[in-house]
């Protein structure tokens, strides 16, 4: 071979290493600050997990993971900003949440830039309802799903007594007030009453004052429409007034983060819903699952939360979905998406085509007692699961969804 062929060899494969080193970037907005800033540590910690996973399985195309995160602080305006220096960096999708503000803003930013957006905690209706579009998907449950396996079990045991709702005023607030009263028969809102908090930012005394409202009430089912620190003090506030000494108390959405930071005696008996928790794999035997939650806890020393397991999973789906379009195109991986069928971390899940919601099975749960949280070596044996509903019977059908567009003028079809 001539010199100037060996170089020109040479140099291509000079080329080809320095590509195949090249590391993949993802892009995580998340709450490292701010009201929600414990569920953003979670995301994290799940996100870094999968990607050191499969950087030590070989990458993607040979190539290494890697994951840059910029911190949202919960706020939709910060959250747009954050999209836009990721793109810049390369990444090649995004993910986040905690805020559906947050994701609903961001991952319309994202689609300015052609990326894929997942949402990880985003429990507003709207974000794969009204706000959705082509590319937007959620993989944890929404508002609806919720009400749909709280309202299931709230209207067997808490059947024609009174509610009061503490709402936080942004949309996933609004979203599951409406989902939850739909479901358990309270939209009579004279007799079912209801006051919101702001969001963010909420002062100690206006949940305090919220709080206040509900204890004067003469309900018997309080619903805390609160997350994050908003939760924390709503229910160190409703114990401070003896409220679940005469009311039961409902959390639509709940944490591991969030049991943690409030404490398992307060918390004690209050029903809420998850997409996912820790026991579940055990309870449910699903061994890939058992494997996730045992490597979490050994190397966080913490049990796994829902924002975890999100985190985690999307970071998988993303990666496969990659290499069955054999490709980074935004709009391939979409497709290679779309009605994808899959077990991870539970039963089964899949991506619905039509909204990009992912349909799985939802819990209601109920925290236990403290003896029964401390038999945990982690101090974590938060959730008894009441009750349990296939996702395709908790999700909105095509044709609900579908009249949820037409009343917010949106097209029919995802765009």
């Amino acid at each position: 071979m001539k010199q100037g062929g060996r170089a020109a060899l040479a140099a291509f494969c000079l080329v080809a290493v320095a590509q195949a080193a090249t590391p993949i970037k993802l892009g995580l907005n998340y709450p490292h600050t701010g009201e929600y800033r414990e569920e953003g540590l979670m995301q994290k910690r799940g996100a870094l997990m999968a990607v050191e996973e499969i950087n030590a399985a070989g990458g993607l195309f040979g190539r290494p993971l890697e994951l840059v995160d910029r911190d949202s602080a919960s706020q939709p305006d910060r959250a747009r900003r954050n999209v836009d220096e990721l793109a810049a960096e390369g990444v090649s999708m995004l993910f986040g949440g905690a805020s559906s503000g947050v994701a609903i803003a961001a991952s319309d930013q994202a689609r300015r830039h052609d990326l894929l957006y997942f949402g990880t905690l985003t429990y507003s209706n709207d974000t794969t309802g009204k706000d959705g579009h082509l590319n937007m998907f959620r993989e944890c449950y929404s508002a609806w799903m919720a009400a749909r396996v709280l309202g299931d079990y709230l209207q067997r045991e808490h059947a024609d007594q009174e509610y009061f709702y503490v709402t936080a005023d942004y949309t996933w607030g609004h979203t599951t007030e409406a989902s939850m009263r739909e479901f358990t028969g309270t939209t009579d809102t004279e007799r079912h009453g209801s006051v919101r908090v702001p969001f963010p930012g909420a002062r100690y005394h206006q949940i305090q004052e919220a709080v206040k409202a509900a204890a004067d009430s003469d309900a018997k089912v309080l619903v805390l429409v609160l997350f994050g620190e908003q939760m924390v003090q709503g229910m160190t506030i409703a114990q401070q007034m003896k409220l679940p000494e005469r009311m039961q108390i409902v959390v639509p959405n709940l944490t591991l983060s969030m049991v943690e930071q409030t404490g398992p005696f307060i918390m004690a008996g209050v029903i809420g819903a998850a997409p996912w928790t820790w026991n579940v794999p055990y309870q449910f035997e699903h061994p890939r699952g058992q494997r996730f939650v045992d490597d979490f806890s050994e190397r966080y020393r913490t049990r796994p939360s829902t924002s975890a397991a999100s985190a985690y999973s999307i970071v998988y789906q993303w990666k496969e979905a990659v290499e069955r379009a054999n490709s980074f195109n935004s709009a391939s991986v979409r497709r290679a998406l779309e009605g994808h069928r899959y077990s991870l971390l539970k039963d089964e899940q899949y991506w619905r085509g039509f909204d990009h919601q992912n349909v799985q099975t939802v819990y209601a749960l109920r925290i236990k007692s403290r003896d029964q949280v401390m038999k945990d070596p982690y101090r974590q044996n938060f959730f008894e699961i009441i009750n349990t509903l296939p996702g395709d019977d908790a999700a909105p059908t095509h044709d609900q969804w579908v009249a949820e567009r037409r009343r917010n003028d949106r097209p029919i079809e995802l765009q």
